[in-house]
């Protein structure tokens, strides 16, 4: 039901800024000043998207230990007003302003030159999905899938262990509460395969479903997601 209302949201065009209520007519359902005030994520780490000075092209994390994806992008960093919009998405079911993000980051999120050759959100654990009613990273993800025209499996990657909530862990510890908690359901060899996220905290969420993906025999993995934390 969540994806057929998303389906019907889609063809409509939003009549109020989502954030500051004036006449909208923009198809994303924010108003061009808002979006001007969307926070871009400039210099970034090409490995974690990390937030990085100029000039700069992978951060020391990823020099040292370089993660199993190939490469992460993000569209703005979590900051206001993304941090607020995502927070209504995620946590008050506010599927209009997961969509609205997700329809202005993907044109800034795939590199002309490098399209995956397969989307696959970040799945829930069954139970966080039966709390929370919809799969942030699927709405986002089927967004990606229809205007970059790349196909999305969003039942491929499973989730089989719910682990401990992740906000309070650093990444060590997150990387530990996710270990083998991801398994790959279907052929994935020699692909290229995107991994979509709404954010892009510690990477340890990521890192966990690429080596599920990498061990059953992908090629590359390349990660998307609207925003990433500093």
């Amino acid at each position: 039901m969540v994806y057929k209302s998303i389906g019907r949201y889609l063809s409509q065009r939003i009549a109020r800024c989502l954030l500051c209520g004036d006449t909208c007519g923009h198809d994303s359902g924010l108003c061009q000043p808002c979006q001007r005030e969307l926070p871009q994520l400039g210099d970034a780490c090409q490995r974690c998207a990390l937030p990085l000075p100029p000039a700069a092209h992978t951060c020391p994390g990823c020099l040292q230990h370089p993660p199993a994806f190939a490469s992460a992008r993000a569209a703005w960093h979590y900051a206001f007003p993304v941090g607020q919009l995502i927070q209504r998405f995620k946590y008050r079911g506010d599927l209009a302003a997961g969509f609205s993000l997700a329809r202005l980051a993907a044109p800034r999120l795939l590199p002309p030159d490098d399209a995956p050759d397969l989307l696959l959100p970040l799945p829930l654990h069954w139970r966080r999905y039966w709390q929370r009613g919809f799969n942030q990273a699927q709405v986002i993800a089927a967004e990606l899938s229809r205007q970059w025209h790349i196909p999305l499996a969003p039942r491929l990657l499973r989730k089989t262990s719910a682990g401990h909530r992740q906000q309070q862990l650093n990444r060590a510890q997150r990387l530990r509460n996710l270990e083998h908690s991801f398994t790959v359901r279907g052929p994935v060899a020699g692909m290229h395969i995107g991994l979509v996220d709404d954010v892009i905290t510690t990477g340890a969420t990521l890192e966990a479903a690429s080596r599920a993906l990498l061990a059953a025999g992908a090629a590359r993995i390349s990660a998307y997601a609207l925003a990433r934390t500093p």
